[in-house]
């Protein structure tokens, strides 16, 4: 029903604690929320802690979450800073694999700086043919953690060849996603246009060409596994040198 109501525990953690006053807050929201919508409504709530701006994780029930979650009455829901390291506090960077559907809104909130002006997306989806063959879905599968680990060097790659990206974000469904839901986002920013869309379409011919995702293609009448021609995975293509040639 539309007036359901469900209530979340929520622990907060470092900076955030000590910005809202308690570690411990119990929310009611509607069901069927998101841990988007928590967000907006703890923003609006707590300004001052910044939950709308900052980079930070999620976790529900004790294991990583994205924003697209659903929540259920009862979940324990935690927020807190990226962990003590050596990486640079001013990266909002994200590679995630997920069962959720995307939503590139919510990804974007949490990818794009304010310093940022310019931003370039990928959003791939699900066709209902390939070839003369009709698509019924598709089936995404992952080598988890080596997943993971070679998005984050794809965005490696982008910061190295375009100094001036300040922002990468990669999101991967996984499981069965349908005609028309998307399967990857992607998403590349910087304080000005010119570099943020060729980092995007690198990232896309990158990820089809290393990182361990395959998708099995559900026809109609069949399904079949879909593999590349690549045996052996290749290192980075050569940067090419875009300066004017003598005349």
């Amino acid at each position: 029903m539309k007036d359901e109501k469900i209530r979340v525990t929520i622990k907060l953690f470092a900076s955030f604690r000590e910005a809202v006053g308690s570690g411990d807050l119990t929310w009611e929201l509607p069901s069927g929320a998101t841990l988007d919508e928590l967000i907006r409504t703890l923003d609006q709530a707590y300004p001052q802690a910044g939950f709308g701006r900052r980079a930070f994780h999620m976790a529900v029930n004790h294991e990583y979450a994205s924003m697209e979650r659903t929540l259920q009455d009862g979940d324990e829901v935690a927020i807190f800073p990226p962990v003590s390291g050596g990486t640079d506090a001013k990266r909002r960077d994200v590679y995630e694999l997920t069962h959720e559907p995307l939503q590139l809104d919510a990804f974007m909130r949490r990818v794009v700086p304010p310093s940022c002006g310019a931003v370039a997306t990928f959003i791939g989806t699900v066709r209902d043919h390939t070839g003369d063959r009709q698509v019924s879905h598709l089936v995404y599968e992952a080598y988890p953690g080596m997943a993971e680990k070679m998005l984050a060097q794809i965005g490696e790659e982008i910061r190295e060849r375009w100094p001036s990206i300040q922002a990468v974000g990669i999101q991967h469904r996984l499981g069965k996603v349908d005609i028309g839901e998307a399967s990857v986002i992607i998403v590349t920013a910087a304080a000005h246009r010119p570099d943020v869309f060729d980092a995007c379409r690198y990232a896309i011919e990158r990820i089809k060409a290393v990182v361990p995702i395959w998708k099995k293609e559900v026809y109609i009448d069949g399904e079949a596994w879909v593999e590349g021609p690549h045996g052996t995975v290749t290192d980075p293509p050569p940067r090419e040198d875009k300066r004017s040639a003598p005349t």
